[in-house]
């Protein structure tokens, strides 16, 4: 094997225990998951929209868990009304050009949102402006937040209703905890309202 290939070797295998270890702690947040899927599942009984947001690897996890629900996770059943706040990229350059990119989640928010509704914040920091201008507008319209974070201290763990600080201060072993979150509570929405 050569040098680069143990390096390689080595690498991933820290980058599993990492995994492993955060999974392990992350056992100590399920009350917070479940209280998370409970917010979503009463909001989809009541007929209402769950949104979700964040910025770059964050948002492509809001697309992702936003299509689980309207498309399907593991069962054939009716759609579920989830919605990404990222993906119109009209909408995204046009409020970021004419309103600064601080207010792109929150006036399509605005303009969509009712209560009963909500809104699941995705930002590794937890500090991220236009995550935390979005929180702010879905109180205002009486809305539910979840927020998920890392371990670190942030504007979200102290606005969401509830706010998920994933077991980590690493960006990717973050994103890789809000998916796994992201899909369990799908997985319970899905079974819970079909």
């Amino acid at each position: 094997m050569s040098s680069s290939s143990s390096q390689h070797s080595a690498a991933i295998t820290e980058a599993i225990n990492q995994n492993v270890a955060n999974l392990e702690n992350l056992k100590k947040h399920i009350a917070a998951m479940t209280q998370a899927a409970d917010i979503i599942i009463d909001a989809l009984k009541a007929g209402r929209a769950i949104y979700f947001c964040g910025n770059g690897g964050s948002a492509a996890d809001a697309q992702h868990l936003a299509a689980e629900l309207s498309g399907r996770f593991l069962k054939n059943r009716r759609p579920l009304p989830g919605v990404s706040l990222t993906t119109n990229s009209s909408a995204l350059t046009a409020i970021g050009n004419d309103f600064g990119y601080d207010e792109v989640f929150s006036r399509q928010l605005e303009g969509v949102g009712q209560r009963g509704d909500v809104l699941v914040s995705l930002s590794t920091s937890g500090n991220s402006p236009n995550v935390v201008k979005a929180i702010d507008v879905a109180r205002k319209l009486g809305m539910k937040s979840i927020g998920l974070t890392g371990e670190r201290g942030s504007k979200l763990s102290e606005m969401c209703d509830i706010c998920l600080q994933v077991p980590s201060a690493a960006t990717p072993r973050i994103q890789e905890m809000h998916i796994l979150v992201g899909h369990i509570l799908c997985e319970l929405a899905e079974n819970a309202v079909t």
